[in-house]
């Protein structure tokens, strides 16, 4: 489990530990890269969720303990949650792996959360001027802003975005989110957009986050198709960390996660992934 810098100092100063070592420390992890994962969760009931194994986790309260664990394994300094489990259960997920956490309520069934090892500053839900369009957001959509170790500040859009093959609403919804950030683009602040938005690459929709201003980090520095539905056998790329202004010059790393307890093994008939969707990881070497 991560700790933080103040719980750091704390146990320096019991242990003795001199006060350049302290700093030294503190120097260290201004210069980490910056670890952030999209990732779908099913709200963690396993996938397929009609398994035995997987509904016998969900009846033991392992799923919180599963998810932390492998989600660990890649040092995350940022999650975002797609179709969100309960808040206890988030909570439960934050709590392992020393995190904050923030929710967004959907219009519909999925809300998301936004987890960060750092301070969450501030959050809103769907930052619109005016209400929310009731046949719009019915996913969630949401921004937060984390204070990073340099002492910068990182805006964050949590969304998962209208599911329908016909993209007239989620067209809608990528008209009002880029009309919000149009101060931050001018501001030329760091910004992430992270989530499940429901369209491949090849979308009008995706041309529409380009066009903005927005770097696909997978495009700028992944390699292969990048595929991160299904978990089985995955065909389609539709979960993405998107990164805008001095940040997207910082990526140095963008994969799907097909691997461990993330991935189907579809020679396992009992077997069961921690969801239908992949991970996708983004890592950013920032300019301190």
């Amino acid at each position: 489990m991560h700790i933080s810098r103040r719980q750091f100092c704390v146990f320096a100063g019991a242990a003795g530990l001199s006060t350049m070592e302290t700093m030294v420390f503190a120097d260290d992890e201004k210069r980490k890269p910056l670890r952030v994962i999209a990732y779908n969760v099913f709200a963690c009931t396993g996938w397929p969720n009609n398994r035995q194994l997987a509904q016998k986790a969900v009846a033991k309260g392992q799923m919180a303990k599963r998810m932390a664990m492998e989600l660990a394994l890649y040092d995350p300094d940022i999650i975002n949650f797609s179709e969100s489990p309960s808040e206890a259960l988030v909570k439960e997920i934050a709590e392992l792996l020393g995190m904050n956490y923030v929710r967004f309520p959907g219009g519909g069934k999925w809300p998301g959360s936004l987890l960060s090892r750092f301070e969450i500053i501030d959050s809103k839900n769907v930052p619109l001027d005016g209400e929310r369009p009731k046949e719009l957001f019915t996913r969630h959509w949401g921004r937060g802003t984390i204070k990073l170790p340099n002492g910068e500040s990182l805006i964050v859009h949590s969304a998962h975005l209208f599911p329908t093959a016909d993209p007239t609403n989620r067209l809608r919804e990528i008209g009002l989110m880029l009309e919000a950030m149009k101060a931050d683009f001018k501001a030329g602040r760091s910004m992430l957009l992270i989530g499940d938005l429901n369209h491949g690459p090849e979308a009008k929709e995706y041309k529409l986050w380009i066009d903005a201003g927005w770097v696909d980090t997978f495009t700028k520095v992944g390699k292969g198709e990048g595929f991160t539905v299904r978990s089985d056998i995955s065909k389609w790329r539709i979960d993405y960390v998107m990164a805008a202004g001095p940040i997207a010059d910082c990526v140095v790393e963008s994969r799907p996660l097909f691997q461990g307890a993330f991935r189907l093994h579809i020679a396992d008939k009992e077997s069961f992934a921690l969801s239908d969707h992949l991970p996708q990881l983004a890592v950013f070497q920032l300019h301190q």
